[in-house]
């Protein structure tokens, strides 16, 4: 190994405060949501390798127990064991997490590839498309890893700000998979009095519910960068959860995934909560922001702005009409101007010529 990895394994042998067969789950990404999971599965008595892409962040978890860039005020317990070696982070993991942001998952996915020498199941709770391929986390793993690992696979979803998860807010999730035995394994490990995981078998209708509404929850924070009142944004979420239905429906997904927890609850979520990633982004932009200025000075990802354009392109796949989609591309990447854009797109979303919406009544 690098002298670095040495030095990472010695620290790591340091902090180790379980025995030695201790159920080891790696959590490969270390952003709020990655971290959080480290915290709960580290109280349950897992041993967490959790693996951070800057080194820098590796050092500071270890010298402080807190995430400060994506999760300050978390405190981590010491049988999480942070690293930027992906093999330390691999090493002994029975489980994995997979966090990582959907522009980079398959480049680390490669990465761990050389790691993973017998098949262990992975649960992917990032939210996003891959925009050059159009392929959801769970295509992507199948494309990057072993053929035997890829009845392993399981997502989690749902309305969860990581923030609440730590204050110990009763959170409901999704958590599906094609292999009923591997959801059940996974509900188990991540099961408490707040923290409770739904099993699911729509591993696509739950992963296109938590992509696109991070698109609607632009919208809704243009709209209140904008000054628009409640019942505009109650229309707007509205007319976005049918987009969302239209476009799972094309592709084959469950339409009653879209009006559970994994769509209506998490489009809830980011569309309105206040320390929602995708509608800050949305406020900034209706403010006059610009695009790259705003994602210059995050250092969380907003996984909307990217998704958008694999969205777009999906929803010509399919043949299916998805004007807020197609509006959210027009203001991010063609500089169109928000409130203008909106106006027009709230008045085709009911056009002139609509037709009755509730069955012919006879006097």
């Amino acid at each position: 190994m690098e002298e670095q990895d040495i030095q990472e394994s010695t620290l790591a042998g340091d902090s180790k405060d379980l025995s030695a067969d201790a159920d080891v789950v790696a959590v490969i990404g270390a952003g709020a949501w990655g971290t959080v999971l480290s915290w709960l599965l580290a109280e349950h008595g897992y041993q967490v390798n959790l693996w951070c892409y800057e080194p820098d962040l590796v050092m500071a978890i270890r010298n402080s127990r807190e995430n400060l860039g994506y999760l300050p005020g978390v405190l981590l317990p010491n049988n999480v064991l942070a690293s930027s070696s992906m093999e330390i982070a691999l090493e002994d993991a029975n489980t994995i997490v997979f966090a990582v942001p959907s522009h980079a998952a398959r480049s680390v996915l490669t990465q761990m590839v050389e790691f993973l020498i017998e098949p262990r199941p992975i649960l992917s709770v990032s939210k996003g498309i891959e925009v050059n391929t159009l392929m959801l986390m769970t295509e992507i793993m199948k494309d990057v890893l072993p053929a035997s690992m890829h009845d392993q696979f399981a997502v989690l979803s749902g309305p969860s700000f990581a923030q609440d998860v730590r204050r110990r807010q009763p959170t409901h999730v999704i958590l599906a998979s094609e292999n009923p035995a591997m959801a059940t394994e996974w509900q188990k490990k991540l099961m408490t009095h707040y923290f409770r995981p739904e099993i699911s078998t729509d591993v696509l209708g739950v992963q296109l519910s938590g992509a696109i509404k991070n698109i609607i929850a632009l919208g809704t924070g243009m709209l209140e960068g904008l000054e628009f009142g409640e019942n505009t944004k109650a229309a707007f979420l509205t007319h976005g959860m049918a987009e969302i239905i239209r476009l799972g429906e094309a592709m084959g997904a469950d339409s009653k995934t879209f009006i559970g927890l994994a769509g209506l609850g998490d489009l809830i979520l980011t569309g309105t909560g206040a320390i929602s990633r995708n509608r800050d982004i949305g406020v900034r932009l209706a403010r006059g922001r610009s695009l790259e200025k705003i994602m210059e000075e995050r250092m969380s990802v907003a996984e909307g702005v990217n998704t958008a354009k694999a969205v777009a392109e999906l929803a010509k796949r399919h043949s299916v009409d998805m004007p807020i989609v197609t509006a959210m591309n027009a203001i991010m990447y063609d500089d169109e101007d928000p409130r203008q854009t909106l106006l027009t797109l709230l008045e085709r979303l009911i056009p002139d010529h609509v037709e009755l919406a509730t069955a012919d009544r006879t006097s």
